[in-house]
């Protein structure tokens, strides 16, 4: 009985719906081979287990966390193929950790140009626009 339920396993919309996702998603990461392509059932539909729920997870967490694909595949390649990863998994970490900050510091200094124009537009009845002169600037 065990087996047969291995065997059958769930379709592409169970494990979307397991996992907060969709099936483009789904059918994206597939395509890109961040998820493995899963056995087929003798009526040929795709059977995934919860080892590709496991890996969709952490493919989807690690998208929320902002890491790119390539970055993502990276740390699966250390999740099947080393015992001890974590070395490496740091040195993606903290690479990562330094692009975010550089956005955030980018994002401050975009935050504080915005601002400044937003108040030198005042009420909105100025006849020269300091959003549009300040896009039209070098």
């Amino acid at each position: 009985m065990r087996d047969q339920a291995v065997v059958k396993g769930m379709q592409r919309a169970e494990l979307a719906r397991r996992t907060g996702s969709n099936l483009e998603t789904v059918r994206y990461y597939e395509k890109v081979g961040l998820l493995p392509e899963p056995p087929r059932t003798p009526g040929g539909y795709r059977s995934y287990d919860t080892t590709h729920e496991r890996r969709l997870r952490f493919v989807l967490r690690a998208r929320e966390l902002g890491f790119s694909l390539d970055e993502i595949r990276a740390l699966l390649r250390l999740v099947d193929e080393r015992d001890q990863p974590c070395a490496e998994a740091l040195a993606v970490a903290a690479t990562h950790l330094q692009e975010i900050r550089a956005k955030i510091a980018d994002l401050k200094r975009l935050e504080r140009v915005l601002k400044d124009v937003v108040v030198q537009c005042g009420d909105g009845t100025l006849p020269e626009c300091p959003l549009i002169e300040t896009l039209f600037g070098d």
